[in-house]
C-alpha cells in the first residue's frame, strides 16, 4: 500500500471512518453459527466489532491493524465488554507478531486496499497461516474504473487463491449501492499438496 493511502487510513481515525460501523455483518454471523469455535485472526481489523463478535461466541480471536488508534479502540471496546481478544499493530503484508495457524481468517475490506506487491505477500501469509481444513472469509468490491488507481480488486486479485485454497461459497452485492462486492468463503485442503 503506498504512503498516501496509509495516511488516508490513519487520518480517518481522526473522526469515525465511515467503514467502522461497529455491526458485524450477518454473513459472519451465519459463518460463526455453522462451524465450531477455534483460533480467528481478523486481518485489517480496525476497532476490533468481528473480533470482539468472534470472541465472544468461543472463539479464540486476534486482530491485526496498521492503524496504532484503531488498535488502541479495539482493546479499549473489548476490554470494556469483558471480552478477552488480542489486538497487534501489525501490517498484512508482514505479520511479524502472529505466530501459530488460524481455523479463520477473516477479511473485510483489507484485501482490495493493498497493491499487486502487498496481495503477493498477504496472499502468502494465507497460505502459511491457515490451518489445513481452515476457513478464509472474505469480503471485498471491485474497481470500477480499470483505468484509475482507486481501491478495489478486479476479477484476476482473486485467482492466486485458487492455487492453494477450494472456493466454497461467493454471493455478490454492491457496496453502497455502486461498487460490486463479493463474500466469499474458501477453504484450505484438510491435507498439503
Amino acid at each position: 500500500m503506498n504512503i498516501l493511502r496509509k495516511l488516508f487510513f490513519k487520518l480517518s481515525y481522526i473522526q469515525k471512518p465511515p467503514w467502522d460501523t461497529n455491526q458485524t455483518p450477518p454473513e459472519v454471523f451465519e459463518f460463526i453459527a455453522n462451524k465450531q469455535p477455534g483460533r480467528a485472526l481478523d486481518l485489517g481489523c480496525g476497532t476490533g466489532t468481528n473480533v470482539i463478535t468472534l470472541a465472544k461466541h468461543g472463539w479464540r480471536a486476534t486482530g491485526v491493524d496498521y492503524v496504532p488508534k484503531a488498535i488502541h479502540i479495539a482493546r479499549r471496546k473489548a476490554k470494556k465488554r469483558g471480552v478477552n481478544a488480542k489486538f497487534f499493530i501489525d501490517d498484512v503484508t508482514h505479520l511479524k507478531k502472529i505466530a501459530g495457524q488460524f481455523d479463520l481468517i477473516l477479511d473485510i475490506g483489507c484485501y482490495h486496499s493493498l497493491d499487486n506487491n502487498g496481495r503477493e505477500a498477504y496472499q502468502e501469509n494465507i497460505k502459511d497461516f491457515l490451518v489445513p481444513g481452515g476457513y478464509f472469509l472474505i469480503y471485498l468490491f471491485f474497481k470500477t474504473n480499470m483505468s484509475t488507481s482507486s481501491s478495489g480488486a478486479i476479477e484476476a486479485d482473486l485467482i492466486p487463491f485458487s492455487n492453494f485454497l477450494l472456493r466454497i461459497n461467493r454471493t455478490d452485492g454492491t457496496e453502497r449501492g455502486i461498487k460490486k462486492s463479493s463474500w466469499i468463503t474458501y477453504k484450505k485442503p484438510p491435507y498439503e499438496e
